[in-house]
């Protein structure tokens, strides 16, 4: 992942999360990078929630997972 270094101030906790998992951040300024953001493999092996693809197979998406709520939840909402 590749940010800006103003984008990076405004998703700071977001980048957290991906370098949680695994992920590097390279921060870069007026398109040059200027630092990389790595996790400490040690407590990361341990905080590791999930690794991208591990549930693929287990499950399926319902046909109509976009279609409209049942009338009785909808009308939660409004």
């Amino acid at each position: 992942m590749k940010v800006d270094v103003h984008e990076a101030k405004s998703r700071f906790s977001d980048m957290l999360d991906r370098i949680a998992i695994g992920e590097e951040v390279v921060i870069t300024d007026r398109g040059e990078s200027i630092a990389k953001l790595v996790p400490v493999s040690a407590t990361t092996k341990k905080r590791r929630k999930f690794r991208f693809g591990s549930a693929k197979g287990k499950f399926t998406v319902p046909d109509d997972f976009n279609g409209p709520l049942p009338k009785e939840i909808e009308d939660l909402f409004w």
